[in-house]
């Protein structure tokens, strides 16, 4: 990458993990957790990203329930930088604020745009392929999206419908689709030019800045709004006032999938195919399956517990780490125990852990 270049990491870190109940709760979320080796999420996150930009220049979005344990768990980040949302208000709005702010002192600067919970198995491909990125995204009013070859019909995630090739590495967007039912999945995948979405993109501020401008006009004054006080006093005030006015909507409904529909030759959108081990852990099952390689027996069982021992069970996830675990004649299931809390599910069912928690508002808020 060209030292010239200004790139400036943006880690999206607002998410309520509910997937990942009863581990995660809403002052500790998916993304604070060490679920996959010592380091949380975030500074996994963090870690990979240092070797692309100073501390100084990576900026966090995040809420305020978590902003203690982010600010702990990451020394190395300037206070001012991270920002908290005092609402949710999805990824647009959480984007389009750090475009804002920074577009006012480096409006040519790249943004990285960075999920907070995602795992990346090849650390030197991640740092090419970003690397690849940031100068596709520096050259131009370019938007550049971040795809992963599909390897099964997978429901939970986003595709990019890819079309012509401009090069071995790089090829036009033809359309965004949010998650599409099993059936037009299966069509994705069969038709071989789709890529998941991994929520990875690039873009100046400038670009970003403007494309929210044009396709979300009353929410991109109230950012305006929220980033003119920055540094000021009144900052604080500005953005528990503006940022709640905001439209709750993603970055892919809010730009992406608007732009696509100019056509691939006037939409300025790129797909650039990623190849580093790309996992965003979106459930409990998409966690034993990453794990199953490292840590699984040859009864296909993952268990993370003060012993265990399995007769006649197979293919389950277990985490009791104070508990010996016995498993007898169970098979596919999902156990997970905390001080307070015990989930029993199956690996196909796990996705709809996250309705415990909705039934759990307003019932039991001490377990949320």
């Amino acid at each position: 990458m060209k030292a010239e270049i200004d790139f400036r990491p943006i880690i999206l870190a607002g998410g309520s993990g509910t997937r990942f109940w009863p581990r995660s709760r809403r002052r500790r979320a998916k993304q604070l957790l060490a679920l996959d080796g010592e380091r949380t999420m975030i500074q996994q996150t963090v870690d990979r990203l240092g070797s692309l930009a100073r501390p100084e220049s990576l900026w966090v979005i995040a809420n305020t329930l978590l902003s203690e344990t982010i600010a702990d768990q990451l020394h190395t980040l300037p206070a001012g930088q991270l920002v908290c949302e005092p609402v949710a208000r999805n990824t647009a709005p959480a984007a389009g604020l750090a475009a804002f702010l920074i577009e006012r002192s480096s409006p040519d600067a790249v943004l990285g745009l960075f999920p907070a919970d995602h795992v990346i198995a090849d650390q030197a491909k991640f740092r090419a392929t970003i690397e690849r990125g940031i100068a596709l995204a520096a050259a131009g009013e370019n938007i550049v999206a971040l795809g992963i070859q599909p390897t099964r019909p997978e429901t939970g995630y986003g595709y990019i419908e890819s079309g012509e090739a401009l090069t071995d590495d790089l090829l036009r967007v033809r359309r965004f689709t949010e998650k599409p039912n099993r059936e037009r999945a299966e069509e994705f995948l069969s038709a071989g030019n789709y890529f998941w979405n991994s929520g990875i993109f690039l873009w100046s501020a400038r670009t970003l800045a403007n494309a929210l401008r044009e396709h979300l006009s009353e929410t991109a004054p109230l950012l305006e709004e929220i980033a003119e006080a920055w540094g000021t006093p009144g900052f604080q005030d500005a953005l528990r006032t503006a940022y709640p006015r905001c439209e709750n909507i993603s970055i892919d409904y809010a730009v992406l999938e608007p732009r696509s529909s100019k056509g691939e030759h006037h939409s300025n959108l790129y797909c650039l195919p990623a190849d580093f081990g790309w996992n965003d852990l979106g459930s409990w099952a998409a966690l034993y399956e990453h794990q199953l390689p490292i840590r699984g027996g040859s009864d296909g069982n993952v268990t993370d517990s003060a012993g265990a021992l399995a007769v006649d069970a197979r293919g389950n996830y277990v985490f009791s780490p104070d508990k010996f675990v016995a498993l007898v004649g169970v098979h596919d299931l999902v156990v997970v125990e905390t001080g307070d809390a015990l989930l029993i599910t199956t690996r196909e069912r796990s996705q709809e852990v996250r309705r415990i928690v909705n039934e759990l508002e307003g019932l039991r808020e001490d377990l949320l």
